[in-house]
């Protein structure tokens, strides 16, 4: 229990503990009133009494946590508070490296998807605060995709996008291009452009009309007219600006370039300092030039925004893509660490722009710990996308991904009767490849029914990677607890003979419990509880999120079913 706090009132001190209020006798001798004075204080001394409870209950209101963002679809927090302003981030938990297309009065956004597909998630908004899900550009595994750019060139939709093979720190690396003539798709099965040497290619057009890539470390190439490869070999362009040695950063690491055009000047913004490590480590700078082909300036207000304290509610705030609003008002979407949420990944996140009179912009929206003036445009339906799956329908709900799936990962799916039946693969979470979800909520609790066949096991998590998760799973006889990355006991479950099972996952705050049941109404706790504020990519590596999973392993199948999400007020 917390120490009381104490509100004193003349030589009256009242001890708070837990909303109840008492009096507690201070350490000086009273001094005894004369008998007209007593007289005269009793009527006080009974109105602060019959106050008491009210100023216990405002103490107890005043110490209850809160949530200073509405809540949307499942109880998730949404940035529009509903009163013209709006909170970030705008896409809460893990929707790394935005790339936002301006397109007429519609936007569309796209993030790093790594190792889950179907990846390359497509959102529309019209307002650049709540976004509805289209769907997904690529279901081929190629690799951990990275920082996308999609664009829009004559009728035709673009995303230019590097993936590295062997994981998220894979030697081998590539850059791709994926094309729809509808936003909506179909898309085009990934082309790959090569440039293996380089990562995060952003799509300009120059002042010739020839089309161009800007990529990594400073260099660019030209690329064919139809987009779909590089003409020559790329050269060096733009030598990057340097912050002070002073500063606590990751490293240099010139990334991420995304051009736009005003008026007579193309601007390069960019990121460097890394995207984790310290707090204080990632950052938006950019540089203009009246030709493509350079030379380029550097602006005289960089960094356009950095996290200049680990005090600051979002860390790391960096990987910029410039828009412009429908009523001529420009902004940026950049991605964050939510402080102490380094689980839930890096946030997307709208910030205001304000242009100088000599043609430089400028970051105006602070350290985005407080809300802001929503942008111009009409709501084009409820922000986000729910968790929850009834599983009624013949494919796989747009919530899910695989996590580095084989080529025929699809296959092991099947649907009817309301239930997803999941064939086995492998023998733990670490081989079997288990199914996805992005939560951005810092509390919430999932359930799902599983019907487990013979031979198979199933199972719950909170996973990041094949090297990190934790979960409960059973064979339908024995359960097993997943722990560090690890089976507990070691060696899993053998082959068991089957049955039904009822699994609760709750994360409140990095607390994980997890909660069993055979009948979907009496629960049991199970024994184990975890804290694991520490399953996040500065332990870990590979940039990822912490996510609620289900899997199936062995060498038989799992029928899920009701699978709910919900998330906690804190």
């Amino acid at each position: 229990m917390p120490p009381p706090r104490r509100l004193c009132y003349g030589r009256l001190t009242i001890g708070v503990i837990r909303g109840v209020m008492r009096p507690r006798p201070t350490a000086t001798a009273p001094t005894r009133l004369p008998k007209d004075q007593t007289m005269a204080l009793r009527p006080l001394r009974s109105l602060l009494f019959l106050a008491l409870p009210l100023l216990a209950a405002a103490v107890q209101a005043a110490d209850t946590p809160t949530s200073p963002w509405k809540r949307g679809i499942e109880h998730q927090r949404q940035a529009d508070l509903g009163n013209g302003t709006f909170l970030n981030p705008v896409f809460a938990g893990d929707h790394p490296d935005p790339s936002v297309l301006k397109d007429g009065d519609d936007y569309y956004l796209t993030t790093s998807s790594f190792d889950a597909y179907p990846g390359l998630p497509i959102w529309h908004s019209r307002d650049l605060v709540n976004w509805v899900p289209l769907g997904h550009a690529i279901t081929k595994n190629v690799g951990s995709i990275w920082a996308p750019d999609i664009v829009r060139h004559g009728d035709r939709y673009y995303i230019y996008f590097p993936a590295r093979t062997g994981g998220t720190e894979g030697s081998t690396r590539s850059n791709w291009v994926v094309w729809a003539d509808d936003i909506r798709g179909p898309w085009s099965e990934p082309v790959n452009i090569g440039l293996g040497k380089y990562i995060d290619p952003g799509h300009a057009v120059g002042e010739d009309g020839k089309r161009y890539l800007f990529l990594s470390g400073g260099d660019y190439v030209q690329l064919s007219d139809d987009g779909l490869s590089v003409v020559g070999e790329p050269r060096h362009v733009y030598d990057g600006w340097k912050y002070p040695e002073s500063w606590d950063v990751e490293g240099y690491a010139q990334e991420g370039p995304k051009i736009h055009k005003r008026g007579d000047w193309y601007y390069m913004t960019t990121a460097v300092g890394g995207t984790a490590g310290p707090p204080t480590g990632h950052m938006v700078i950019t540089a203009r030039s009246k030709s493509i082909h350079g030379p380029w300036e550097n602006s005289p207000h960089n960094p356009i925004t950095r996290t200049v304290s680990r005090d600051e509610p979002w860390w790391s705030r960096g990987h910029a893509t410039v828009i412009e609003g429908t009523d001529g008002r420009w902004w940026m979407m950049y991605h964050g660490y939510e402080n102490g949420y380094w689980t839930l990944g890096r946030q997307a996140l709208l910030d205001p722009v304000e242009w100088t009179a000599d043609g430089w912009f400028l970051a105006k929206g602070g350290d985005l710990g407080k809300p802001l003036k929503m942008p111009s445009g009409d709501k084009v339906g409820p922000h986000g996308i729910a968790l929850s799956d009834s599983f009624d329908g013949k494919a796989l709900g747009g919530q899910w991904s695989f996590f580095n799936p084989a080529q025929d990962e699809y296959r092991r799916l099947s649907f009817g009767k309301g239930a997803m039946t999941v064939q086995g693969k492998g023998s733990t979470p670490r081989d079997s490849s288990p199914l996805t979800a992005v939560a951005g909520d810092k509390a919430y609790q999932f359930e799902v029914a599983m019907e487990i066949e013979p031979g198979a096991v199933g199972g719950a998590l909170l996973f990041y990677s094949d090297r990190l998760y934790v979960g409960v799973g059973s064979n339908g006889e024995r359960t097993i607890m997943h722990r560090y990355g690890q089976e507990r006991p070691t060696g899993g479950l053998p082959p068991g003979k089957g049955g039904k099972l009822w699994l609760r996952v709750t994360n409140n705050q990095h607390i994980v419990t997890f909660h069993t049941s055979s009948d979907g109404k009496t629960w049991t706790k199970y024994p184990t509880q975890m804290e694991v504020s520490g399953y996040h990519h500065n332990v870990a590596g590979q940039f990822l999120a912490l996510k609620p999973a289900i899997y199936a392993a062995g060498s038989g199948k799992v029928r899920f079913t009701d699978f709910t999400y919900r998330a906690l007020d804190y």
